[in-house]
């Protein structure tokens, strides 16, 4: 984890603190595990580096607790598919373009689900389809994300939110002048943790027609992961 000192002097940080690092591209993985135990307490974990364009991942699951799944790399796509991300601070971050399709993201702290840092240039961020958000017995006021960097993107489609997520929704990072700029958005949410009349006023509700346009291909462009 993050702080810890290594045998040749240097000491970890959150892009060298993984416990696997994925630096390549047209990866897919299912059925495995993706975990880093260092603790409640132990700051900066990643369960998973991934670094590629076109990775695809099915039925895993990723579990740690600060800064779990880095999706990392601007120009990368991954795809999640019926995985599990259990997690406490920023669990799923970084700059890719990534679609998760029907997980499960259970949250185990006061905190935030996601910290993307979209490049200003970039369409579409994290994109949650239909997925089902849990938290810890009694936890409350959880955000659904806030922006690593100013652009950061993302949205969730009809998914169910847990009581766990705060009325307001989201969270800018203790900056006013991120949300001028995050691109974040809900469309469909469920749940006891969906309230789009609470949520703040810098967050976009998209439209019937606005959410049409969230598919694989206007996301992914040439690439479609649900092909062999």
């Amino acid at each position: 984890h993050a702080g810890l000192r290594l045998p040749n002097g240097d000491t970890i940080n959150t892009w060298t603190s993984a416990s696997f690092f994925l630096y390549a591209s047209d990866f897919s993985a299912e059925n495995i595990t993706f975990q880093n135990d260092a603790g409640f307490t132990a700051g900066q974990a990643v369960a998973i580096f991934a670094n590629g364009d076109r990775l695809k991942f099915t039925n895993c699951r990723f579990i740690g607790f600060q800064d779990v799944l880095f999706a990392s790399g601007p120009s990368s796509r991954q795809y999640y598919k019926n995985c599990y991300i259990e997690g406490t601070t920023d669990f799923i971050f970084g700059p890719a373009t990534a679609v998760f399709q029907s997980c499960h993201i259970h949250g185990k702290k006061k905190s935030h689900v996601t910290a993307a840092s979209t490049p200003r240039e970039v369409k579409y961020g994290f994109v949650f389809f239909d997925c089902k958000l849990t938290g810890d017995e009694g936890l409350k006021g959880v955000s659904l994300g806030r922006p690593w960097t100013p652009y950061a993107s993302v949205t969730y489609i009809r998914c169910s939110l847990g009581d766990h997520i705060a009325d307001t929704g989201w969270n800018n990072w203790r900056n006013p002048a991120n949300e001028s700029t995050a691109r974040y958005a809900e469309y469909g949410s469920t749940g006891p943790g969906a309230n789009d009349a609470a949520r703040f006023r810098w967050i976009h509700i998209l439209t019937d027609e606005e959410a049409r346009k969230y598919t694989l291909k206007s996301i992914f462009l040439d690439w479609n992961p649900e092909t062999k």
